[in-house]
């Protein structure tokens, strides 16, 4: 069966993370061919309002954004991801709401469970089969969430550890030239760091408000994570050749700038500020060091070659 989708002609929204909730509505909605002979297509809608009218009947019926109102009739589930739903007809399986309020009127019949975040407001005469359940509630949230921090931390740190082994390996000069860029213009990279990294987001959304533009910023939202996670790793790379000076091994001064960082990054609140610390000084350091003349003097770390001896004739 072929849902239908309605598509509000005055909404611009991007779709994300699609095949993840199909599969989720797969497992909530159950299987297509479950419903009846007589039952309409599927309605699903992804921003505008959902609204089954008196008297029509629909299979499942999905909205990622906005309102749902029911007056007809559902013959497998509702489930909302974002807005207020109102349940004036009949639901014959789950009414599922991840946020929003829920409002089922006098006369409704829900069979299935009703499971919503916010508490809902069923009137006299309404009538639910299953249970009343929120999102969530069997889950220990803390626990859950000490978890994903945890392995987002593991994630992130082994993603940095090999892009910086990689860039280093790819472009050995990559090392000389940061590091001369973040020694001699501290400031100018603190700069220009600052404003790509404040500015980009601005650029990107102002590009996806312009109709003929929307590829081109959401192509840079996307790159947004990317350009910010270089900038971290070239400011670990900083980091690590203030400890490690010059000749010693360039992988040996990033793995001690990246293992800094990432054990601050395990503390609530300063990690998160220190990585904008070191994705603006990073962002900041390879615009500087893109910008520099090649016959830009050696830091005074380099000496320079000492001077051939005149000639005697």
């Amino acid at each position: 069966m072929r849902p239908r989708l309605h598509h509000n002609r005055t909404g611009r929204a991007s779709v994300v993370l699609i095949a993840g909730i199909a599969a989720a509505l797969v497992l909530i909605a159950g299987p297509a061919g479950a419903q009846d002979a007589d039952s309409r297509d599927d309605l699903v809608v992804l921003t505008g309002s959902l609204v089954v009218a008196e008297g029509e009947t629909v299979g499942s019926a999905v909205i990622f954004d906005g309102p749902a109102t029911v007056d007809g009739t559902v013959r497998e589930s509702l489930v909302v991801f974002n807005g207020p739903v109102v349940v004036s007809g009949t639901v014959e399986r789950d009414v599922v709401v991840f946020n929003g309020s829920v409002v089922v009127r006098s006369g409704a019949t829900i069979e299935g469970n009703l499971i919503t975040v916010e508490s809902p407001t069923v009137e006299d005469g309404a009538t639910i089969g299953g249970e009343e359940r929120r999102v969530g509630a069997e889950f220990d949230w803390a626990t859950f969430g000490f978890a994903s921090r945890f392995a987002w931390w593991v994630g992130y740190s082994i993603s940095t550890l090999l892009l910086g082994l990689f860039l280093l390996a790819l472009a050995p000069g990559l090392d000389r030239a940061i590091h001369d860029a973040g020694r001699s213009q501290t400031g100018a990279a603190i700069g220009f760091g600052a404003v790509a990294f404040f500015l980009l987001p601005v650029v990107a959304v102002l590009l996806v408000a312009i109709v003929v533009a929307i590829p081109l910023g959401l192509f840079l939202l996307l790159a947004l994570a990317l350009l910010y996670t270089i900038g971290y790793v070239a400011g670990a790379h900083v980091l690590g050749r203030r400890l490690v000076t010059w000749p010693r091994s360039r992988f040996v001064a990033f793995l001690a700038g990246w293992g800094i960082l990432r054990l601050l990054a395990l503390i609530p609140v300063i990690g998160g500020l220190v990585w904008i610390v070191a994705a603006i000084f990073g962002l900041g350091v390879l615009w500087v060091a893109m910008r520099r003349s090649p016959t830009t003097p050696a830091t005074p770390e380099t000496p320079a070659a000492p001077p051939m001896p005149a000639s005697t004739t």
